[in-house]
């Protein structure tokens, strides 16, 4: 199965998206329904997703349980609750099926170490013991801290988001690609080989710039430990699905058959537990 393993959806006469604040989210302020996406999937073959959340709403995300609960493509949610919240493991098991996952905007936190707060690891405790997934949704400047908590943590999977959005436009390597090695090191934690279009020039950007951070997640991690995700609609801001998916497949054409099976599902399938298996915090290398 080809899965794309990080996609949105939002409703915006539900709930704002604070994050869209300024004329730069223009194309993309609107709504997104299943609908949307479904002829992209069609068109790339894709037969299921991973739906994530874009705001921190406990109704947001009850809502997109509702729609991983229809008859659509959308195998498990990672959503949102609060890791600090004393009745966490209630709000958890009060949801329905279908959440695999949590993730936190920790890259809009002002602390830089917000992932190693005793409260906040308390919550993250509570995921590993529920089987759940937690994605890290970081820049260079938190990788260290996500570093220390999912060595802290080895009985809990942690999936690097956007490769923790290398900086592209700017063409730095450093510090990003050693703190990704760093990080790929320690076997609960994979990556998503996403999100690379928007941290590239949005309309000046080609494949050549960006498949060297590809590739270097792609050696870091392994194709067993990376999976493909489009980003959408936010991919848009820069690239078509089809240029994304482009874009992946360019970056996975030196690997053999079984990798990139990995990379565009297996991977997605073992680490969120949607093959019917449980969740581990330590998946093979």
């Amino acid at each position: 199965m080809r899965l794309d393993a990080h996609h949105h959806l939002w409703d915006l006469t539900r709930r704002d998206q604070p994050w869209m604040a300024g004329p730069w989210a223009a194309p993309i302020r609107r709504n997104y329904a299943p609908a949307d996406l479904a002829p992209h999937l069609a068109a790339h073959d894709i037969a299921g997703t991973v739906l994530v959340q874009s705001s921190s709403s406990a109704e947001e995300t009850a809502e997109l349980l509702a729609v991983a609960a229809g008859d659509g493509p959308v195998r498990g949610v990672v959503g949102w609750a609060d890791l600090t919240a004393a009745a966490l493991e209630d709000a958890l098991a009060a949801l329905p099926a279908g959440l695999v996952g949590l993730r936190h905007q920790v890259q809009d936190e002002p602390d830089p170490d917000w992932l190693g707060r005793p409260d906040v690891r308390r919550g993250l405790r509570t995921l590993a013991a529920r089987g759940l997934v937690y994605d890290l949704l970081v820049t260079p400047r938190e990788l260290p801290a996500a570093h220390a908590v999912a060595r802290a943590l080895p009985d809990l999977s942690f999936v690097l988001d956007h490769a923790a959005k290398p900086p592209i436009a700017g063409g730095r390597w450093q510090p990003w690609a050693d703190a990704l090695t760093d990080l790929a090191r320690l076997p609960n934690v994979t990556c998503k080989l996403s999100g690379l279009v928007t941290e590239a020039d949005w309309s000046a950007w080609r494949s050549p710039q960006l498949l060297p951070y590809a590739r270097h997640v792609l050696a870091a991690f392994g194709p067993d430990r990376v999976m493909f995700g489009s980003d959408w609609p936010v991919c848009t801001l820069a690239a078509s699905y089809a240029e994304v998916v482009a874009l992946a497949e360019t970056a996975t054409d030196h690997l053999t058959g079984p990798e990139r099976a990995a990379v565009f599902g297996g991977t997605a399938l073992r680490v969120y537990g949607l093959d019917g298996r449980p969740t581990t915090g330590r998946p093979p290398r």
